[in-house]
């Protein structure tokens, strides 16, 4: 077993044109002092990090790396959900998606696809130029809009939706594979990968690729009322990668999983700040350490009632203590009577006759 390495905080929810959120300087400088000791940066946000000279340039890496390291903080992974997300979009997101892309590419479908896979390749160089082993992202998403049979489906709608999805991934997770990087699929609603089994109809389709791996998040699955301990045994060799995200599901008479269309703060189900909500972390701590997890525990703040940095700060702090070191000896070896082949076969009734 490997005590997980954290706190780490995803940089996503916290950029922003205010000091100290503008530049990766200043915001690692923020993150340090709410007690993290890595942080997952979004490859999108120019203010903080500059995705195709980091494909390009070593020097560049280094000196991003550099500037985390005076604060004492490590680079987890990066992340292109965003990017992601744009390798498969459903006619009837277009145009809300569409700004999720580049200018030059917005209102054009195909050229934002080819956008969002090249944005994919530059992250696989620059994660290697920066020594990282895992990459965060979302699947995109060609069947979601049909998650509820009515009317019917015709039949080998999602069959196909799947095979496309491979067919647009393959490729990328190749180029991942060829610099030694894994790619975690983070399962979440609004994605074709939200649950256990769409996610293994999409390992089937790409042969089972080794990089094809898991970011587990914890909240979603509260969401969507599944079973995320179990999914944690199930899929162990698979998740690489954690958000720690608290979440909570009060359904009342009038509304359930699927919200009717309230906002966040007014629905059965909703993100909450770490130890606000319903999620069991020490059963999830236990489990990360007893499956030998090798990765980080990044805290991914969401929550529609606690302030952002108030979050954060209680977030690193409950990580922390959540963070079981694992122990590297057995709790009765007191009691150990040593290693005696002859005695053990005597307790045995063994013979060597």
């Amino acid at each position: 077993m490997k005590t997980i390495k954290g706190p780490a905080v995803f940089l996503a929810q916290f950029s922003g044109e205010e000091s100290p959120f503008n530049s990766i300087d200043a915001i690692a400088a923020w993150a340090a002092d709410c007690g993290f000791k890595g942080v997952q940066i979004p490859s999108w946000d120019e203010k903080l990090f500059d995705l195709k000279t980091a494909a390009e340039s070593q020097s560049y890496c280094d000196e991003i790396k550099g500037t985390l390291m005076n604060h004492g903080l490590e680079i987890t992974e990066l992340s292109t959900h965003i990017q992601g997300q744009l390798v498969a979009v459903n006619p009837a997101y277009d145009e809300m998606f569409d700004g999720f892309a580049a200018p030059e590419v917005r209102g054009n479908p195909a050229k934002r696809q080819r956008w969002a896979v090249e944005q994919l390749l530059l992250a696989a160089k620059a994660s290697s130029n920066l020594g990282l082993t895992d990459h965060a992202t979302f699947s995109g998403a060609l069947a979601w809009p049909y998650f509820y049979p009515w009317p019917q489906r015709p039949e080998g709608l999602i069959e196909e939706a799947f095979d496309e999805l491979a067919k647009r991934w393959t490729p990328i997770l190749n180029a991942f594979d060829e610099v030694g990087v894994n790619v975690g699929f983070e399962i979440h609603p609004g994605e074709d990968l939200h649950d256990g089994i769409t996610f293994e109809m999409f390992l089937e389709r790409v042969n089972n690729h080794p990089r094809c791996n898991i970011l587990f998040d914890p909240s979603h699955m509260v969401l969507q009322q599944l079973d995320y301990l179990g999914f944690m045994d199930e899929y162990k060799d698979r998740i690489n990668m954690v958000h720690i995200k608290d979440a909570e599901f009060n359904p009342t008479a009038k509304q359930g999983v699927y919200g009717g269309y309230q906002p966040w703060i007014d629905r059965a189900g909703r993100f909450r700040s770490l130890g606000d909500g319903h999620v069991d972390f020490v059963s999830i701590f236990s489990k990360l350490a007893a499956n030998d997890f090798q990765g980080w525990a990044v805290l991914e703040w969401e929550c529609c009632l606690k302030h952002p940095e108030d979050g954060a700060r209680e977030g690193a702090e409950f990580i922390k203590n959540s963070i079981i070191r694992v122990t590297d000896k057995a709790f009765d070896d007191f009691a150990g009577a040593g290693t005696d082949d002859a005695a053990n076969k005597r307790i045995l009734g063994i013979s060597d006759a």
